[in-house]
């Protein structure tokens, strides 16, 4: 089965989320800061991060940042209601989704299992044909090894990155809203989430873009969404 790393500083929560996760059929590793949060990672196949935000020692921002100068793995940020400028800094630096306290539990394990469920892909090691081959440009995603190549430069793209830019490319020159490439994305109806689509969009940008503020390639249609150009 996976693993998954709980991080919060609050044992409560963390024995919680244990319980449910456990419950699941995965296995729980716990943290009680971002630095714990680093060391498990750094010694362990972990497959999803559960991450409070704030936190001692180190908090949830600052562990991100360290956490995508190793790996990819899908990390959902364990936020509070006010917490909503953490929420799109998290974003921005890597995250993949948040969950608001107090969480639903049964929301938490479908986001969990929505999120391992991309992450898990992009180990796939299937034979290469034409269909599993987008090229456009300079970009070429293969959806066989889930390998995304700029300018034949490989590029490390979290889940949900690739997942936007493969639905982008597969649908070239069409505008799309934020909340049709949410809920395409995501298979989950978006409920006024949508709008952490354009924080995942410009860090998407910054990854294939020579330049992110003149995009040759994911362009913006004011009110109406973001087509991919070739």
């Amino acid at each position: 089965m996976f693993n998954v790393l709980v991080c919060d500083d609050e044992r409560d929560i963390v024995s919680a989320l244990q319980i449910y996760l456990e419950s699941d059929g995965y296995t729980v590793f716990k943290a009680y800061n971002g630095k714990e949060a680093i060391d498990i990672l750094s010694e362990n196949e972990i497959h999803l991060i559960l991450m409070d935000i704030m936190m001692p020692i180190m908090d949830g921002i600052t562990a991100m940042v360290k956490i995508r100068e190793q790996s990819n793995v899908p990390v959902i940020l364990l936020t509070a209601k006010s917490e909503d400028t953490d929420k799109i800094l998290g974003l921005n630096v890597g995250a993949d989704d948040y969950i608001t306290k107090p969480f639903n539990p049964v929301e938490m394990l479908a986001r969990v299992r929505s999120q391992i469920r991309r992450y898990t892909k992009l180990g796939g090691n299937t034979s290469v044909n034409n269909e599993n081959l987008l090229t456009i440009g300079g970009i070429s995603l293969n959806d066989a090894s889930k390998i995304v190549t700029v300018d034949g430069e490989t590029v490390n793209l979290t889940p949900t990155e690739y997942e936007i830019l493969k639905l982008l490319m597969q649908n070239k020159g069409r505008v799309m809203s934020q909340k049709e490439i949410y809920e395409s994305v995501r298979n989950e109806l978006a409920f006024g989430a949508e709008n952490t689509i354009a924080v995942h969009i410009r860090h998407l940008r910054e990854k294939i873009e020579i330049n992110p503020s003149e995009p040759r390639y994911i362009k913006v249609v004011w009110a109406h969404g973001y087509k991919f150009e070739g």
